[in-house]
Order: C-alpha cells, then sequence, then structure tokens
C-alpha cells in the first residue's frame, strides 16, 4: 500500500479521502488556503501545508505549489479529489513526471475524455451510442444555425471543456440558438480557457444517469451500477440515487454495457464515470461524457455496493489488487444524496456566512460527508457545498422515509441553506413516484 498521499483538494473530498488513508494506514497530507485554515480537513490530515491565499487560481489549481508541498512533506502519492486539477491532464503528468504516484487514470485517457467533442467522436467509434451532434467545434453563429438544421431542433448547446453544466443550455429555434451560442462561447472561454463549442439534439423530459466504472490494472473495466442524477438546477445535480427508478432492468443492463465498453476503449484506470441522457419514452440513451475521476455522489454506490471506492482507487493506483471479487457485483438496497449548499431554498444564489450551529442527523442508514463544521466561514471563494446528505434503506420507500427524517433533523445556523428545498423535494408527487426527469426543479420553482 501507499505509504503517504498529499489529498489535493479542500471541504468534505478532502476529508473523505484522509479518512480512507488512515483506516489503510496511509499518512496523509492536506494543503489549504488562507480561508480554509480553519477548516476540519487541515486538522484532521497528518500532516497541513500553507500553499496560497484564497483566490483558486493561487493555491488549490497551483501545480507548482501542490508539488513543492509533496516534496517538503515527503508525500508519494497525490490524490485530486474532484474539481480543480482533478482533471487536468498536464497536472497528471507533472506528477509522474515528478516521480510521485498519481491517483487516477493516465494523462493520455484524461486527454482523450476531456474534450466534448473528441470524446464524443471515441465513443462513436467505440460503439457507444451518441446523439445527433457536431463532430467538430462550431465556429461561429452562422455554422451553429447551419448545424442545428442539420441536426434538427431543439438542441443543447455545450462547451466542448470542462464539466459541470457550465456554458450549457437548450434552443428550441434559431433565435434561442443565437443568443445561447454567444452567452455559451463566453462562458467557456472564461471558465475553460477555450471558446470551442459543440451542438447536440436536446431530449425533452430525459434523465441523466450515470454509470460508475472501475478499471483494472489487467485492462478489465468493471460497471459497478448506475445512478440517477436527473435532479438539477442551471444543469447542476443536487441530488442523486441508485438505482435509477425510471429505467427497465434491461435498458440498465445495457448501459451498464456501454459504460465499460466505454472505459475499456481509453484503457481506463481506476474509479471513473460515465454519464447517459436517457430517452425513457424510446427506451434508449446517449453518451454525454466522461468524468476522468471521482464523482461527487460516489457515496450512493458505496452505500448499496459495501465497496470503499476511493480504498479501491489506492489499491490501484499502488499496483494492488482490488478488495472485493471482481466477478460478484451485487448492488441491493437503495440510497440517496442530497447535496446541502449554502444558498437560498428559492432562486439557488449562494450564501456565505459564518455557521453559529450544525447538528447532524444520524441513525441507522444516515451517512453524513460534511466539509464544515459549527465556528467555520463559508467564504465567496469556493463552490458553496457544506455536506453531502446520505441515505441507505432496504427499498426507496424506506430511504426516502429516512430522508425525510434526517432533512428535518438536520441543523445548520448562521447562514440560508437548501435543506429546505430538500425537504419539498422530498414531499413532491413527482420525485416520490420515481417518474421525473432533468426538468423537475424547474417544475418545482417555476420562473
Amino acid at each position: 500500500m501507499l505509504e503517504s498521499v498529499l489529498v489535493a483538494n479542500r471541504g468534505e473530498i478532502a476529508r473523505r479521502v484522509i479518512t480512507t488513508a488512515r483506516e489503510l494506514g496511509v499518512r496523509s497530507v492536506a494543503v489549504y488556503s488562507e480561508a480554509d485554515a480553519g477548516l476540519p480537513f487541515v486538522r484532521e490530515a497528518d500532516e497541513a501545508v500553507l500553499i496560497g491565499p484564497a483566490q483558486p487560481a493561487a493555491s488549490y489549481l497551483n501545480g507548482p505549489a501542490i508539488l513543492a508541498a509533496a516534496e517538503q512533506t515527503g508525500a508519494r502519492a497525490i490524490h485530486p479529489g474532484y474539481g480543480f486539477l482533478a482533471e487536468n491532464p498536464a497536472f497528471a503528468a507533472s506528477v509522474l513526471a515528478a516521480g510521485l504516484t498519481w491517483i487516477g487514470p493516465s494523462p493520455d485517457s484524461m486527454e482523450q475524455m476531456g474534450d466534448k467533442i473528441n470524446a464524443r467522436n471515441l465513443m462513436e467509434q467505440a460503439g457507444v451510442p451518441v446523439s445527433a451532434g457536431t463532430r467538430e467545434p462550431v465556429a461561429d453563429v452562422a455554422a451553429a444555425l447551419a448545424a442545428a438544421d442539420q441536426i434538427g431542433y431543439p438542441v443543447m448547446i455545450k462547451a466542448a471543456a470542462g464539466g459541470g453544466g457550465i456554458g450549457m443550455s437548450a434552443a428550441a429555434g434559431p433565435a434561442d440558438l443565437a443568443a445561447g451560442f454567444e452567452t455559451a462561447r463566453s462562458r467557456a472561454e472564461r471558465f475553460f480557457s477555450s471558446p470551442a463549442i459543440l451542438l447536440e439534439r436536446y431530449v425533452e423530459r430525459a434523465r441523466h444517469v450515470e454509470v460508475q466504472i472501475l478499471g483494472l490494472a489487467d485492462g478489465r473495466v468493471l460497471a459497478l451500477g448506475e445512478r440517477d442524477c436527473s435532479v438539477q438546477r442551471r444543469h447542476q445535480k443536487v441530488a442523486e440515487e441508485t438505482p435509477s427508478p425510471g429505467i427497465s432492468p434491461e435498458l440498465r443492463a445495457r448501459m451498464l454495457a456501454a459504460g465499460a465498453q466505454a472505459g475499456q476503449a481509453v484503457k481506463y484506470l481506476g474509479a471513473g464515470t460515465v454519464e447517459f441522457l436517457v430517452d425513457v419514452a424510446a427506451g434508449d440513451f446517449v453518451f454525454l461524457e466522461m468524468n476522468t475521476r471521482l464523482q461527487v455522489e460516489h457515496p450512493v454506490t458505496e452505500l448499496v455496493t459495501g465497496i470503499d471506492l476511493v480504498e479501491q482507487q489506492f489499491r490501484i493506483a499502488a499496483g494492488e489488487d482490488i478488495s472485493f471479487p471482481a466477478d460478484h457485483v451485487a448492488p441491493s438496497g437503495h440510497a440517496l444524496e442530497l447535496r446541502i449548499y449554502a444558498e437560498d431554498s428559492k432562486r439557488f444564489l449562494p450564501s456565505p456566512g459564518t455557521i453559529t450551529e450544525w447538528d447532524e442527523p444520524a441513525g441507522p442508514g444516515v451517512r453524513v460527508d460534511a466539509g464544515y463544521a459549527a465556528g467555520n466561514t463559508v467564504t465567496p471563494f469556493y463552490d458553496p457545498l457544506l455536506a453531502k446528505l446520505c441515505l441507505y434503506g432496504a427499498d426507496r420507500a424506506e430511504a426516502l422515509d429516512r430522508a425525510k427524517a434526517a432533512v428535518a433533523a438536520f441543523n445548520i445556523g448562521g447562514l440560508k441553506t437548501n435543506l429546505e428545498f430538500h425537504g419539498e423535494l422530498l414531499a413532491s408527487a413527482e420525485f416520490s413516484s420515481g417518474d421525473y426527469d432533468t426538468g423537475l426543479v424547474g417544475r418545482l420553482r417555476p420562473g
């Protein structure tokens, strides 16, 4: 097993990796910005290094500073978590060039999947279903209008680089496309330093379902089940569950096979996710993108499989065998994850401030992955995710009941949170039925 690991991230995911490192007897090193000095992950690591001021570009996106911290502390491996440098192939290559272990897929795999257009083309060649769309970046509005005529409206406008729904919008006709194209291009340039845009056919009343994959050293790629991520605001996930209540066993089997197929096409190593858009009415699905890292919502897969995904990342990176029989993955029960954000429950606007109270729910089937505690300050520099409230039940009904009780019992004082929204989500007839799609939040929060 690895002797030591530097966690190149912050908040709840840093705590999550540090916890597994401790259980495996691996020395953990945290890096932190000036704004995060008081957060739990800093004190829970075996060693912590200040790497810069609050601005991400000067701290968590500062690759040289992170590598210097590894050298200073003698850390021999780097776990990137998610976000920041997690899907940056140049950073991964620099880690390897420094003689350190990169806990993630190869830079080549990341490069292939980092651009959505390249990823689409590669998946199509590998036999994974893709939607009608552009095979090259769309140069300007005129080219976008011509492409949309070929694809057919409505279309989805997407930034070719990056992820997380940034730079994404739907266009019902030429006027929407002309306005949305310029907005998407400017956001893509600002967030991903690339103005490249692609167009895809937009599927109305679709579900967003992803497959958790695990690439092994012998070339096999395992599919560990799917997660339904259709509860989204502004194309950003808010809640996830597994198994997806909206797909048939036959469709699930095809999606899992396609997920493994996608991983094999890029010789994927370690934990990753293949995202699909599901047209429930047609009983079919198409490839969206591959996330070459651990996902925020990985706990729901852990709850139904009993598999610690971070442990498997460590084992694979260290050249060890995984801790479970690869030919016998049998998910059971039902799990939900509710993302608790420091934002108001109506318009979903960030609400930074100091946390005066923090009382987590507990009990059977309740797991809280938190990045904060009472007394901590939520600053405007980072994503406002406070915690992930995860629930497990023998079936969906039990998981939902536990979720309702846990949301009611979770007390966070001093700032606004979206706990009220989650209460409304769980009480809604549409979500409770399981028959929902990516437009659900828009219907709960019209306008």
